[in-house]
């Protein structure tokens, strides 16, 4: 399986496939995964020599320390030759375009499991990735994931999402709130990692500012479609020097109130339980697997 845990996966960067500028900038963005699409991000004319160009880049990926994902097309339309091209080129993972189907899933895990073994490659290596951009594939999120043990994370889209709920699509993105909540809270309690719905606008600070909202919430990955954005994604989903100091803070002093026996300790204005303590601990554990000093 991948190397990158999925929740240290912080930053998924969308990529064109025929584009060799662009594959520049994603290998230099410092997104932990880079996903080579073949489908909107590539116009069907050009797809042939998407797929051309695949073994060369998933390799420079790889030699990089990223994961290697490709989004296909669907599998009733350029999805088997992209799926093909994807498998031969060594990809840590397939993404798939608007899943809200468990016979999506199902259908991509056996035809993996093929190319696996054409290839050589270890039985359920390879991943999975829904991308939700449906209110269905939303709603259904728990269904893919039960549908196939290669899903170990979900992504919600943006643009398609925000199409199927005619909603207007705004900077703030207050038209994908709750889609944006609820489908944490399904990939939760499906036990898979969910990676938040990419930032499409332009400016900097608007990717900084919902990538801390993301935070909030509970995501700890997002995806971008900006090469400038990974680096800001990364940052805001890595534990900072004043929360790993925080952290640490409460710690010590839960640990030292319980050696005194008592239940809880008071740290500023914030009485810590247990829950609080145990997420003081989550975080200093995300430092050290990021390799962050504490």
């Amino acid at each position: 399986m991948p190397a990158i845990d999925p929740d240290l996966r912080r930053c998924w960067l969308f990529g064109p496939g025929a584009d060799a500028g662009a594959h520049e900038a994603m290998l230099a963005s410092g997104a932990d995964v880079l996903i080579v699409d073949l489908e909107d991000f590539t116009p069907e004319n050009l797809r042939a020599q998407a797929r051309e160009l695949l073994p060369a880049l998933l390799a420079h990926t790889k030699s990089a320390g990223k994961l290697a994902a490709v989004r296909i097309n669907d599998l009733g339309s350029d999805g088997p030759q992209d799926l093909a091209a994807a498998m031969q080129a060594s990809a840590d993972i397939v993404a798939y375009p608007k899943a809200e189907q468990a016979s999506q899933m199902a259908a991509l895990d056996q035809a993996i499991g093929h190319w696996e073994h054409a290839t050589g490659r270890p039985t359920g290596s390879v991943e999975i990735l829904p991308v939700c951009e449906t209110a269905r594939g939303v709603l259904d999120v728990r269904e893919l994931v039960r549908a196939s043990t290669r899903v170990k994370a979900a992504l919600m889209g943006a643009e398609d999402l925000a199409t199927d709920l005619c909603a207007e699509r705004r900077p703030d993105s207050l038209e994908l709130e709750q889609a944006r909540r609820q489908f944490l809270l399904l990939c939760r309690a499906a036990g898979i990692e969910p990676v938040d719905a990419p930032y499409t606008f332009g400016d900097g600070e608007g990717a900084r500012q919902e990538t801390i909202e993301s935070r909030r919430l509970g995501y700890r990955s997002k995806s971008a479609v900006r090469p400038e954005h990974a680096s800001v994604i990364c940052e805001v989903l890595s534990p900072g020097l004043e929360q790993i100091a925080h952290a640490k803070a409460v710690v010590l002093a839960f640990e030292a109130a319980r050696a005194l026996g008592e239940d809880r300790a008071r740290v500023g204005n914030h009485w810590v339980e247990v829950p609080t303590y145990r997420q003081a601990q989550r975080l200093l554990d995300r430092a050290r697997r990021l390799a962050i000093p504490i």
